[in-house]
C-alpha cells in the first residue's frame, strides 16, 4: 500500500485536491519505487493515526491523476 502526501483524512478531500490540481505525492515507505504509470493502491490517513480510507489510484508519467 502507498500513502500519498499531504496526508489527506478523508478520501474525499484527497479527490478535492485532485480535481483543484494540487500536486499529490505517492510514496511507499521503504517498499521501493513507485509506479512512474498505471494502477497504485492507496491508504490513509497514515501513522500515528487509524487507517480510515483505501483507494485505487491512477498514476500518468509520475502524477497522481485519478482516484476512485
Amino acid at each position: 500500500m502507498s500513502y500519498v502526501e499531504p496526508n489527506f483524512k478523508t478520501k474525499k478531500a484527497l479527490r478535492e485536491a485532485l480535481a483543484s490540481g494540487t500536486l499529490v505525492r505517492v510514496f511507499q515507505p521503504c517498499l521501493g519505487d513507485m509506479p512512474l504509470d498505471g494502477i497504485v493502491y492507496l491508504e490513509g490517513p497514515h501513522y500515528p493515526e487509524p487507517r480510515r480510507w483505501y483507494a485505487q489510484g491512477t498514476m500518468v508519467a509520475g502524477r497522481l491523476v485519478s482516484v476512485k
